[in-house]
């Protein structure tokens, strides 16, 4: 069961982090920090090489820790087509988010929905092995049919909250995402 719940917390993590992936029309560095950047010779996160801030709710300052990664920052961000341009001053790297289409808007919201239904078939597929491992055990004799039952009973449970969990973090992601 400890199994199955740290599983299930996993799904229900990279959910929320997919989430955080997905642009609401403010400045997040969320968006950019895994962007991977070709720097001396290896691929590295962003993250790792810069430093970010928002001083406004569409602007995103990128302060890269050392001026010689300037260039390979900004041609990371062009090739992950986020749909804006950097612009570089020499020091620093703005990002300014446009204002999001109502049609933009509902794409992202269907592209967050296909994420949480990711996320509870997951959720689900943990649920269906834990569940097959219950009932071997059950057929080896290690467990009684009435422990079997009990562990199902718990394991839907555990299974429905991480799902309402999912859930949760979507309804909150859409009004996020339509919120103008």
């Amino acid at each position: 069961m400890a199994d199955a719940m740290e599983k299930m917390a996993k799904a229900t993590a990279h959910v929320q982090s997919d989430f955080s992936a997905v642009r609401t029309g403010r400045a997040t560095p969320a968006l950019v920090e895994k962007l991977r950047v070709e720097y001396y010779g290896s691929e590295v996160p962003l993250q790792q090489i810069a430093g970010f801030s928002v001083p406004e709710a569409r602007l995103l300052i990128i302060q890269p820790y050392d001026k010689g990664a300037m260039k390979a920052i900004e041609k990371a961000i062009q090739q992950a087509d986020l749909g804006m341009t950097p612009s570089n001053d020499g020091v620093v790297i703005r990002l300014i988010f446009p204002t999001l289409t109502t049609e933009r808007r509902k794409d992202l919201v269907k592209v967050v929905k296909g994420k949480a239904e990711d996320g509870r078939v997951a959720v689900r597929n943990v649920r269906r092995a834990v569940r097959q491992d219950l009932e071997k055990s059950e057929k080896d004799g290690l467990i009684s049919s009435d422990e079997l039952e009990r562990a199902e009973k718990e394991l839907d449970k555990l299974t429905h909250d991480y799902v309402a969990e999912i859930d949760k973090l979507f309804a909150h992601k859409e009004a996020e995402l339509l919120e103008v």
